[in-house]
């Protein structure tokens, strides 16, 4: 990497400016098995998925939050301390105005490091999530003052499933089991414990016998859930820094051999040559600072299901590996739709090909009846089936890796999976998906389910059903018609192609006749709906044209990117419907029932510019510079949500507020794939002078 630091933040400048703001800035770190540890740049915990540890525990706990905070208090002489981390208030509602001392938050490598100030003291911290491991090390150094200071660490913790209310109560007692600088935190009903220590054998435990105080989670107030919950201390750690000297907190659900297995500077060490191995590997294309941080950050949704033990064993049985991506942090799991749409970007574009190869193996491996899983349930070992897209984009998916490998091999292994897929297609399977025969269109719906993208379902309400034939839909059959018809003549000559053309040239005269509105001058959204066709401007006809195979007509190309431009364009992605449609909703706020009527209704989605951007330089093939700068507002965004990713979607108006989830795959995998995309080309060397 060519600068150790991405990012920094002044954070006393940002709470002066903004003292409200300040929470809305968020950290995220991951450990490659799906587990994480998340908050506030200030140190407040304000959401019930914020943790410094959230672990990944087998099926069926799920991710579960171990370590939930920890109390940081700077002791000073005649008894006095202070707190130089952010307190959480004990009601939410507070607008996060409590005094911290965190002067600046910095992103190096990727990882979070803080800077307090405090009294004459200038301590930082630095934390680590082990790759691989459920394991979290927090290293405190002094910086300047005097010759040593005396910190006092106080973890509370509320061992829970990471979606659960923060009102749950306490399963049961907590218990500590102490040994030999060896400390336990456990509970019944959860075979896996907290263990900590601290790696500097002077640090002394103050047992306190367990003491319970209340905090408040502002921003589950502001999602209209349960904003007060109960935390656990056992008591305080007290440790001495001094400038030469860090110490280590470790926390951890692994067993004491794995945790002492190695020390926390050797950790950090291997960690950060992982990390430079993982910019190396992208190519001289992610050498610069912008792409390098978007490296690391795809890096993050990259896993290894720690909870299906079954797929490792298969894998590791065939010579492969099994890997999948988290769509998103916190409460996503691995979707099917996500993970092929962010393929690309995630792991082909950061050479990380093998992976990638991996993951299509794994989804191949739970297709059923045409279909592979929506999602993997947290905790759980089977998928869910109802979506009528991923399947279709699979394809896509499959294409883009073959194109950047040639991996014949991988394709002839899938091969008869993809014919039995859209065979399935042709006679129908669940949810109401299959082609109709009288314009090989490819419909879909069933009642009470949400089967595109756009799959909002709240109390039984689906949102935006688009039951019927709906446009990206059929971009997409007719993408994979092609792509299966091309894959089946190399492989096994005209004859095994021919009724797959035939399918999809009749899908794509059908299309152009029934999709153009000549009075819109762009595509309708659905035909043969519930309702009849739909007029509806969406961004779902960019994918038109976006997609390897087009389906529409050349010479409509300009009409529809244009008013894609015109209407849906923000600075951080497409809007989800034009404004002058009657269901528009300018902002994703409010209760759960409130923020689903907005999801697609005008709610920006952030990966929707990565399509754009490719129907954009097919149309305006030479404006490379003009594309990119449709990334712009999305790189700006790297300081905002959380610091170095990019959020799941935005308010449709300005400021475009960041909205759900914190950091999302395909928001940060389509950004990166088109940042690469759009690079300027080099400039030609000049040209020596005839006098030399």
């Amino acid at each position: 990497m060519n600068a150790e630091i991405n990012r920094r933040i002044d954070v006393a400048q940002a709470q002066a400016d903004n003292a409200r703001e300040i929470l809305r800035r968020e950290w995220l770190v991951t450990n490659g098995l799906g587990g994480y540890g998340s908050g506030t740049i200030c140190g407040m915990v304000s959401r019930r998925y914020h943790g410094l540890l959230v672990a990944a525990l087998p099926a069926p706990f799920g991710r579960v939050v171990m370590l939930n905070h920890l109390a940081e208090h700077l002791r000073l002489s005649e008894g006095r301390s202070v707190l130089i981390g952010g307190e959480e208030s004990r009601t939410a509602g507070e607008n996060g105005t409590q005094e911290h001392y965190v002067k600046e938050f910095r992103l190096e490598h990727g990882l979070p490091v803080w800077v307090f100030e405090a009294w004459g003291y200038t301590i930082e911290k630095r934390l680590l999530l082990i790759h691989g491991q459920n394991t979290v090390q927090i290293t405190y150094r002094l910086l300047s003052g005097q010759e040593s200071a005396r910190l006092e660490l106080c973890p509370s913790v509320h061992f829970r499933r990471y979606e659960h209310d923060v009102a749950e109560p306490f399963a049961a007692g907590y218990s500590l089991l102490i040994h030999d600088r060896r400390y336990e935190i456990a509970t019944a009903g959860l075979p896996y414990a907290l263990r900590l220590y601290v790696s500097d054998e002077k640090a002394c435990f103050r047992y306190e016998g367990g003491q319970v105080r209340e905090i408040g989670y502002q921003t589950e107030a502001d999602r209209g859930y349960h904003s007060r919950g109960m935390l656990w201390t056992p008591g305080a750690f007290t440790l001495d820094l001094r400038p030469d000297r860090p110490v280590t907190l470790v926390a951890s659900t692994e067993d004491w051999p794995s945790i002492l297995a190695i020390d926390p500077a050797s950790a950090l060490a291997a960690d950060i040559t992982r990390r430079q191995r993982l910019v190396s590997v992208a190519g001289p294309h992610a050498q610069s600072p912008t792409a390098s941080e978007l490296v690391l950050a795809a890096d993050q949704f990259i896993i290894t299901p720690a909870g299906r033990v079954e797929d490792t064993a298969r894998a590791k049985a065939g010579g492969d590996e099994v890997r999948t991506v988290i769509a998103g942090y916190h409460w996503f799991t691995d979707w099917g739709r996500d993970t092929m749409i962010s393929l690309e970007g995630l792991t082909l574009t950061t050479g990380r090909h093998h992976e990638a190869g991996w993951i299509l193996k794994t989804f191949a491996h739970y297709i059923r009846d045409g279909l592979i899983p929506n999602y993997f349930p947290d905790g759980e070992r089977e998928g869910v089936y109802h979506t009528a897209d991923a399947t279709l984009w699979f394809f896509h998916a499959l294409d883009r890796y073959l194109e950047t490998t040639q991996d014949r091999a991988t394709l002839q292994l899938l091969l008869p999976k993809l014919v039995d897929i859209v065979e399935h297609h042709l006679r129908g399977t669940r949810f109401g998906i299959g082609v109709d025969h009288t314009d090989g269109l490819l419909r879909q719906g069933a009642e009470g389910y949400q089967l595109t993208w756009m799959d909002a379902k709240v109390d039984g309400w689906v949102v935006t059903p688009r039951r019927g034939k709906a446009v990206e839909i059929n971009a997409l059959w007719y993408n994979a018609l092609r792509l299966l018809a091309d894959w089946l003549r190399t492989e096994q000559g005209e004859d095994a192609a021919r009724s797959f053309d035939a399918h999809a040239q009749k899908a794509r005269d059908s299309f152009n006749r029934r999709f153009w509105s000549q009075d819109r001058n762009c595509l309708l959204d659905v035909v043969d709906g519930e309702h009849g066709d739909d007029p509806a401007v969406r961004p779902n006809q960019i994918f038109s044209i976006s997609l390897r195979h087009p389906v529409l007509d050349e010479a409509h190309w300009p009409a529809v990117v244009e008013k894609v431009r015109a209407d849906l364009l923000t600075p951080v992605g497409l809007r989800s419907l034009s404004r002058d449609h009657p269901d528009y909703k300018s902002r994703y706020f409010g209760d759960l029932r409130a923020r689903d009527a907005a999801y697609h209704q005008g709610t920006v989605w952030a990966w929707l510019i990565g399509p754009f951007i490719d129907a954009w330089l097919k149309v305006h093939p030479e404006d490379r510079a003009g594309a990119r700068s449709f990334l712009s507002g999305l790189i700006q965004h790297l300081d905002e949500g959380c610091v170095g990713s990019i959020s799941e979607v935005f308010d449709a108006e300005a400021p475009y507020t960041q909205r759900a989830c914190i950091a999302q795959a395909w928001s940060v995998a389509e950004v990166l794939r088109c940042w690469i995309k759009t690079e300027p080309p080099p400039t030609p060397a000049p040209a020596e002078s005839a006098a030399q």
